[in-house]
């Protein structure tokens, strides 16, 4: 851009916070507007990949992202009777890369502090209308902002800006859900592991390092049960014990580290849609994040997505002379890798998250020899890591930042 722009995000998710670090180094003039009137993370963890990673070592964060995260380097599940189904470990790509477990509340104040937002972060405010131009915004007060010469959605999976593109090709709440919480890690035993363990595809329970989090300085695991939506309603009326009772059977360890839940509401629900673009922007108003391309969490890819979503604008708009340019730019650039994760995790999902016995069995049976295949196992340990770039290409990685990321000087 030959001069700074007017810029409205509209949600101060990840996709959101990092463009705002972003364009906000860049000179342009960021307002963001929030729904919440208390901004604050919204989940228990996840795991950071490479590719989020390396987007957050651009960032000049790497540091701050592993002295609070914790570093994963395998990813195993199983089924009750220790039968392995999956077994992946970084180091079948590079052995000094690994992935970092984070609480969504460390990266959240992280990405904060980074932005030296003044006034600039608008509570409490809805975004509920966008005007013909695609350059206003309308808070729920009814009052209008802008023009802006760009208006970015990061406003979620149920973005409420997403049609106003008039691409989307699929938008539909997802089936299954979870349960979650935060749990202490004490002596866990599986440090550097994300663990689960599967009863067919009918049930799936994750157990993942997360480390710490600014003003918080117990390390902690974030704990994840699979649940069909409509299943939400049996699982409270039940009550606690009988689960807690099921656990213990399926997974004892994970029982364990459960001592400290006593009530249903310590544990948070958590639903997911898939959404498909034909196209990411109009006009001037584009999307980022799960507002342009929502979808299952099994592979884990969303936080990694928001923040390759933000570099890849950030660099568009870097290289255009106009706007136009560069969101065609930003578009073209992050589609070949969106898409690929939208066909794996649509393959893929039913095998971990449905009724499907059949499926779940054939799962058991094929998905550790598949990786043991010529080609086979790095082309899934590069989707893991969120570094296959379309059917064929590969995401790069600076040798900079992989020795950053091994701690080589």
């Amino acid at each position: 851009m030959s001069r700074p722009l007017d810029i409205a995000i509209v949600g101060y998710g990840t996709a959101g916070q990092s463009l705002a670090v972003l364009l906000s180094r860049d000179g342009h003039r960021v307002q963001v507007f929030e729904r919440a009137a208390r901004p604050g993370p919204v989940g228990a963890g996840f795991l950071l990949q490479p590719s989020g990673l390396q987007a957050l070592w651009q960032m000049g964060l790497l540091p701050q992202v592993l002295a609070h995260g914790a570093v994963v380097r395998r990813l195993y599940g199983e089924t009750p009777c220790g039968r392995a189904v999956m077994d992946m470990r970084y180091a079948g790509l590079d052995a000094r890369l690994h992935g970092v477990g984070m609480q969504r509340g460390a990266l959240f104040s992280l990405l904060d502090a980074a932005w030296e937002r003044g006034d600039a972060l608008h509570v409490d405010s809805c975004i509920d209308a966008i005007d013909d131009s695609l350059r206003r915004v309308r808070d729920p007060h009814g009052q209008w902002h802008g023009p802006f010469d760009l208006v970015i959605a990061t406003d979620g999976s149920a973005s409420g800006l997403r049609a106003q593109v008039r691409g989307t090709r699929l938008d539909r709440v997802y089936p299954w859900g979870a349960l979650w919480c935060l749990l202490p890690s004490g002596d866990w035993a599986f440090a550097d592991e994300l663990r689960q363990r599967y009863v067919a595809a009918r049930k799936m329970i994750g157990l993942l390092p997360v480390g710490t989090r600014p003003g918080d300085d117990v390390p902690r695991l974030s704990f994840f049960w699979s649940l069909p939506r409509d299943g939400f309603e049996a699982w409270e009326q039940a009550g606690l014990e009988p689960w807690l009772d099921e656990i213990a059977q399926l997974w004892p360890e994970a029982r364990q580290r459960l001592q400290g839940i006593t009530v249903q509401t310590q544990l948070a629900r958590a639903s997911y849609r898939d959404a498909v673009m034909d196209r990411w922007y109009r006009g001037r108003l584009v999307l980022a994040g799960d507002a342009a391309h929502s979808m299952s969490p099994q592979l884990g890819q969303g936080v990694n997505m928001a923040l390759l979503d933000a570099m890849a604008l950030r660099d568009a708009l870097r290289s255009e002379a106009d706007v136009d340019a560069a969101l065609a730019r930003y578009q073209a650039a992050r589609q070949a890798h969106v898409r690929l994760y939208q066909f794996w995790s649509r393959w893929l999902t039913p095998t971990f998250q449905s009724e499907r016995d059949w499926v779940a069995h054939a799962r058991d049976l094929l998905f550790k020899p598949m990786g043991r295949m010529p080609g086979g196992r790095g082309h899934m340990l590069r989707v893991l890591s969120g570094t296959q770039q379309g059917v064929f290409g590969k995401l790069p990685l600076a040798p900079e930042f992989i020795q950053a990321l091994a701690g080589e000087d």
